[in-house]
């Protein structure tokens, strides 16, 4: 079985706004092009155009209704992928050591050459967040994009993982939770960033920004809100220009 480190130099992860994620998916298709095309195995997909089309994917947003106590229900969108875990159970039931959790930064990677795709790992995972290739025969995970975020050869605003990179909401933020003294890690506690299922006992190192409360409209119960309203109320009480003369020219039709 594989051992974790007592102690990682940096607890590099990912804080996720689930306030801002409008559940677009830019973040999966980008972590299917990158990790297809890049570090190790490619991500298959079985039957892409058939009637039972399935894949391997690192990343993956799920969509929920929530009706809160008082006002109109919520979607919220939540993405999820490895997270890093600091007693992270994947890497210690391991049999090949194929598993592991680096010490110079904390991420959680597989050496695919010794994986033998038994699957202990992915039934120690709490999160769902290992997916076995059927192609390979391998399992695959997030890798938090190791050959970019220190890919000397990538503009430097490039060298952060491709999930991050390419959110059009700003809801995926990336750095090292380990420093108080770090962006994300001022984010986590201006918000209140939150663990995931933290009864696992996993601490996991990944966080989680909670929605904020909705503006709600304050109206009599019996009042009618017309909220298209603003948009048809005439912008001239007469008509000018070209307008106005083929208003008074059909008038007289």
């Amino acid at each position: 079985m594989t051992t974790l480190p007592e102690s990682t130099q940096r607890k590099m992860g990912l804080v996720i706004d689930l306030d801002t994620c409008v559940g677009c998916h830019a973040c999966v298709v980008s972590c299917k092009g990158w990790n297809t095309e890049n570090y190790g195995a490619p991500l298959s997909d079985q039957d892409p155009y058939g009637a039972n089309p399935s894949g391997t994917f690192l990343n993956r947003v799920h969509s929920y209704e929530v009706q809160p106590a008082e006002g109109a229900a919520q979607l919220i969108h939540f993405p999820k992928s490895c997270l890093h875990c600091e007693d992270a159970p994947c890497v210690t039931v391991c049999p090949t050591g194929a598993s592991y959790k680096r010490v110079e930064d904390g991420i959680v990677l597989v050496n695919e050459s010794n994986c033998i795709g038994c699957g202990l790992c992915a039934w120690a995972c709490p999160y769902g967040a290992r997916e076995m290739d059927a192609a390979e025969g391998v399992m695959k995970k997030c890798t938090l994009c190791v050959d970019r975020i220190y890919n000397d050869n990538l503009p430097e605003e490039d060298r952060v993982p491709a999930c991050v990179r390419t959110c059009p909401a700003g809801a995926r933020h990336f750095g090292d939770l380990g420093d108080p003294e770090s962006d994300v890690s001022k984010l986590v506690a201006e918000r209140g960033g939150m663990d995931l299922m933290p009864e696992q006992g996993t601490k996991p190192v990944n966080k989680y920004l909670p929605p904020r409360p909705k503006d709600q409209v304050m109206a009599a119960p019996e009042a009618e809100i017309d909220i298209l309203a603003p948009l048809l109320a005439p912008v001239a009480e007469e008509p000018k220009g070209f307008i106005g003369w083929l208003d008074k020219a059909l008038e007289k039709i």
